[in-house]
């Protein structure tokens, strides 16, 4: 198993159980930072569960997880809340605000989280939108009006907005077709390039091999609530792993 000095989040024997169910069972896994580290696993392996206890939204039943140095059993909800602006999020389906433009989406965490002037946020909005591709002439539409590739270019950047110091991405190209799919594979690799500077941390949980592989620093394979295998992405289909195998090759 992989291990790295002063990772961007570090698990540490993490187990949660729902009644009889164990999801994820005595877990150890580092994150380092500054790089893209993705989570492949079958259905049901508890990957969402994980991801979950890395935003603090739930709490383990017994072990640890420390993110960005901070234990996060110890923060309570106001400081949980405040140390989320650490985080940016791209959701499975964009999860764009319908009644908002591109614009204003990307200005609403802007608007909650800052005292940057009215002029400002959109001066901000406006290049965080130019900086995933979108042009100018698209930031003032709605979502309904965007095609899907697009949308989640405006996800990114709202999630981009604060400035984050871990990238979540829950399964980004779920319901794309394969030239947006590898749109949107490209562009995850091209923001984390583009924050390589400050070390920032991509997460993405995904059931794609081939772009796991493609654009990923470090892959890891979630089965039962357990870490079975996590390697540099240019070894991880030359695992002996079984199951690691059986998933490559579906």
């Amino acid at each position: 198993m992989l291990n790295f000095e002063d990772p961007a989040i570090r698990i540490e024997n993490l187990t949660k159980t729902f009644g009889e169910h164990t999801v994820l069972n005595r877990l150890n896994f580092d994150i380092p930072k500054g790089k893209i580290v993705t989570i492949l696993g079958f259905s049901g392996a508890g990957k969402s569960t994980l991801l979950k206890h890395i935003l603090g939204l739930m709490q383990p039943s017994s072990g640890s997880i420390s993110v960005l140095g901070n234990d996060l059993s110890t923060l309570d909800n106001v400081e949980l809340r405040e140390f989320r602006r650490n985080f940016g999020m791209l959701f499975q389906y964009a999860a764009l605000f319908d009644s908002l433009t591109a614009l204003e989406n990307v200005a609403f965490p802007l608007k909650e989280f800052t005292k940057l002037s009215k002029g400002e946020i959109e001066a901000k909005c406006h290049s965080l939108l130019e900086s995933v591709g979108i042009k100018e002439i698209a930031h003032n539409k709605l979502p309904s009006e965007l095609s899907g590739g697009m949308r989640k270019r405006v996800g990114l950047a709202r999630a981009l907005a604060l400035e984050p110091q871990i990238m979540l991405y829950d399964e980004p190209t779920t319901g794309l077709d394969p030239i947006t799919t590898h749109m949107v594979n490209d562009l995850i690799a091209s923001t984390s390039q583009k924050n390589k500077d400050r070390q920032m941390t991509s997460i993405i949980i995904s059931h794609d091999v081939r772009a796991s592989l493609r654009i990923s620093d470090f892959v890891a394979f979630l089965d039962r609530g357990n870490i079975v295998e996590y390697l540099p992405a240019s070894e991880f289909a030359e695992s002996t792993n079984e199951l690691v195998q059986e998933f490559v090759n579906l």
